[in-house]
């Protein structure tokens, strides 16, 4: 997985506090050890200032990482259905079959590679936003693929109702 920058960690924070509420995000990480008070943050980017330096941008497996993916997962979830998780499955499998040896991206596959990517990030823009599916997809790739992404545009797909 690759790690995300700190504009990126705190957009990731930002859209769970837009659909959970600043409050009830920060009481969720509590009662999932992520956070030790219900106290502080009083806003979502001083509580993603908080979490990335517990969480090293989720470089350090510590419980406020994994109930920040835990959140983030479940969020998607929601968001996509079980059709649009297997569609997306699929998808990334062929994303995968691009990547060789220690994840690099096949040379040979990098076409392949870039459209399928595109499209795996179309399809899930439009089930939850271009913001989401950047950083979804973001917190899904290897190194060799985030730095492909991070040069891309955003898409300005909206989600669907």
């Amino acid at each position: 997985m690759a790690t995300l920058t700190a504009e990126e960690f705190a957009r990731t924070v930002r859209c769970l506090a837009d659909d959970l509420g600043v409050q009830r995000l920060r009481d969720k990480l509590v009662r999932m050890n992520a956070l030790v008070t219900r106290r502080g943050a009083p806003t979502a980017d001083a509580l993603a200032d908080q979490l990335y330096m517990l969480t090293g941008g989720l470089r350090r497996q510590v419980a406020a990482s994994l109930a920040l993916q835990s959140l983030w997962a479940e969020r998607m979830t929601e968001r996509l259905g079980e059709e649009g998780e297997k569609a997306l499955e699929e998808l990334a499998e062929k994303i995968n079959a691009c990547l060789g040896e220690h994840d690099a991206i096949n040379p040979e596959k990098e076409t392949e590679l870039d459209g399928l990517l595109g499209e795996y990030e179309q399809r899930l823009a439009e089930k939850v936003g271009a913001e989401r599916a950047r950083i979804d997809m973001l917190l899904k790739a290897v190194p060799a693929v985030a730095a492909k992404l991070r040069a891309l545009p955003l898409r300005t797909v909206a989600a669907a109702g």
